[in-house]
């Protein structure tokens, strides 16, 4: 993987993007996950103003410690770098009692909730993005984006940019090494933070990030008589949530209207 490349094209994107949307920079929700660690870092590679949130919400220790360890570095090594901390559990407890939540007897509202998270972390990088004339810069990946739609609809999923978009998860970590972030990051086992207790995405999905990119590169060309033991295990998962996110991976579908019915 030619790593400096990859890095360049992507830097360079991004100043070219924020020139012609005429905007100062970019603002990232960093979760003490890879995938925000690279993004962040890519965005302070292009001088603009980049600023970092770190948004805990019921939020465990060692993720909010690999995020401030990973926003002080990149502050040490880039003048155009800020970062801040937004405590986002008052205004998450509020809303529980609002919806007055029964998780224990409907999972539904649990994961509803869960999503929840996600949604007040968009509103918070939209205000700050906002009165600073800053994007939001997303930090999602080729597979949670395009393969499982492992994110939040109007969550993590609603920002103006997607610069790794195109990258798998390996290749994120590939970039990773490159940049050379902070061993905590580069060692963390993957989650979303979006529940109380600290669950894993290979929990949540039943597969790791590497099976599933097998079974995306030869997604639509191979079928599921293609495959035997764990890979149709990985492939039956994909399958399965790649279709039942198709309404978060596909743009907003619209009604139209035929035009003989405008006269």
């Amino acid at each position: 993987m030619q790593t400096d490349k990859i890095t360049d094209k992507i830097v360079s994107w991004l100043k070219d993007y924020a020139a012609k949307a005429n905007v100062k920079g970019y603002v990232i929700g960093v979760s003490g996950g890879i995938d925000s660690a690279v993004v962040s870092t890519l965005c302070a590679m292009t001088g603009l103003k980049t600023l970092l949130i770190e948004m805990p919400i019921r939020q465990n220790s060692a993720e909010v410690d690999r995020a401030w360890e990973h926003m002080e570095d990149l502050k040490k090594r880039f003048s155009n770098v800020e970062a801040i901390s937004v405590n986002l559990t008052p205004a998450f407890e509020e809303l529980y009692k609002t919806f007055d939540v029964n998780d224990e007897e409907f999972p539904a509202e649990k994961l509803a909730f869960a999503n929840t998270r996600s949604r007040l972390r968009m509103l918070t990088l939209y205000y700050y993005g906002q009165i600073n004339s800053i994007l939001v810069c997303g930090t999602g990946n080729k597979v949670e984006d395009f393969g499982v739609g492992f994110f939040t609809k109007y969550g993590d999923g609603g920002v103006d940019v997607s610069p790794i978009a195109d990258l798998y998860k390996t290749e994120v970590y590939a970039l990773a090494k490159s940049l050379d972030l902070v061993e905590s990051i580069q060692i963390a086992i993957p989650a979303d933070g979006l529940w109380d207790e600290s669950r894993t995405d290979e929990q949540q999905i039943g597969a790791t990030y590497p099976e599933l990119e097998k079974i995306q590169k030869d997604w639509g060309t191979k079928t599921e008589a293609d495959y035997s033991g764990r890979d149709l295990e990985v492939f039956k998962i994909f399958q399965r949530m790649n279709r039942a996110a198709q309404h978060k991976i596909q743009p907003i579908p619209v009604c139209n209207i035929p035009e003989e019915w405008r006269n």
